[in-house]
């Protein structure tokens, strides 16, 4: 039984395919287009499936011998739903690098059909959202009484082109906070409020980042804030954002961005990846006031998802996954992000 890797000719798919192959997984390399998908295949040694998500008969048959489905191709607001829909019926187990909001919730909604069907569907395998993920389980498991949660992160390196595509396709959306269990819109850039990642405080803004859906199915926690490290310009930029939602909603500008990032480098290069990182901060608080705070020391974005991606499809593959939906420290525990290169935690309050 194998491991399809679905989008394996992207950026972020093509790292993990090396580090699967790396692994020694059964890894079969799966995407839309042809050659892309078979240079690849050929390179590494490994099979491949052509195959498009329009035509659920054609998805079955590329599924045939396969135990897990670790989807890359993004925006997973397109592909998730055909291919939950796909390994439902033929019994896989599905995980995905996702970091969007709306798929990670439509996720958690078929808990009982995966449940039923005694398979795993684990979305946000990747640097969304199992580092931070992981941090909120810590400051939880600190501060069982928390009833609030606030999320911080900074990243060093550039998006990738499907990152970016993503990026552009929710920019009118707004944002996103978690309150009193339930999903709220609020305003892009609603709130700032100032970080320490352990060199001094940086002002950072509220996005909506997957951990609004995620981190509320992990811990429990009724409130919830995500927000990112970002300079001067950038966060007014991001304010300025809520008052052009038709403007970046309109095709013609889609199209322009979007073929603006076509236009770029595909993502961080292998010396960028290497010298990059990530830093994470949580912070749980209780109704009395009491607070537990940590920092997160991670890889590069991109090389920490070929990590924990992998490692997540290699216990799905083993059957080492508990079935119905999952996030990843709901799975595998609140230090399970702590056994990858690169990796330290801290405890700061």
């Amino acid at each position: 039984m194998s491991l399809l890797i679905y989008g394996a000719n992207g950026y972020t798919g093509e790292l993990i395919a090396r580090r699967a192959v790396d692994q020694a997984l059964p890894a079969i390399l799966g995407g839309r287009s042809a050659g892309a998908v078979e240079a690849l295949a050929a390179e590494l040694g490994r099979p491949f499936r052509v195959f498009s998500l329009d035509q659920p008969t054609a998805i079955d048959a590329a599924l045939a011998g396969i135990k897990v489905v670790l989807n890359c191709a993004g925006p997973f607001s397109r592909t998730a739903a055909p291919l939950v829909d796909a390994c439902l019926r033929t019994g896989a187990h599905y995980l995905d690098i996702t970091g969007e909001i709306g798929v990670l919730e439509a996720m958690a909604a078929r808990d009982g059909e995966a449940r039923a069907a005694a398979i795993t569907v684990l979305p946000g395998a990747g640097f969304d959202v199992v580092p931070s993920d992981c941090l909120a389980a810590h400051v939880k498991r600190r501060l069982p009484a928390a009833t609030h949660l606030a999320l911080a992160f900074r990243a060093g390196t550039r998006m990738s082109r499907g990152t970016a595509i993503t990026s552009i396709e929710n920019a009118h959306g707004g944002g996103m906070v978690r309150r009193a269990g339930a999903l709220t819109p609020v305003p892009s850039g609603w709130r700032t409020r100032t970080v320490d990642f352990g060199d001094g405080p940086r002002k950072a803004i509220t996005i909506p980042w997957g951990d609004v859906a995620t981190a509320y199915h992990t811990t429990g926690i009724p409130n919830i804030e995500v927000y990112l490290a970002l300079p001067t310009t950038m966060r007014i930029g991001l304010r300025l954002a809520r008052w052009a939602g038709p403007l970046l909603k309109s095709g013609s500008l889609q199209r322009f961005l979007k073929t603006r990032v076509a236009r770029g480098a595909p993502g961080p290069t292998a010396t960028a990846r290497a010298a990059g990182g990530s830093d994470l901060w949580a912070e749980a608080r209780a109704e009395t006031g009491a607070l537990a705070r940590a920092r997160l020391r991670t890889a590069e974005p991109y090389e920490l998802t070929s990590w924990t991606a992998v490692e997540l499809a290699s216990r799905a593959l083993r059957g080492a996954l508990p079935p119905g939906f999952q996030t990843p420290a709901g799975a595998c525990g609140p230090d399970f992000v702590l056994q990858f290169p690169g990796t330290i935690r801290e405890d700061i309050a």
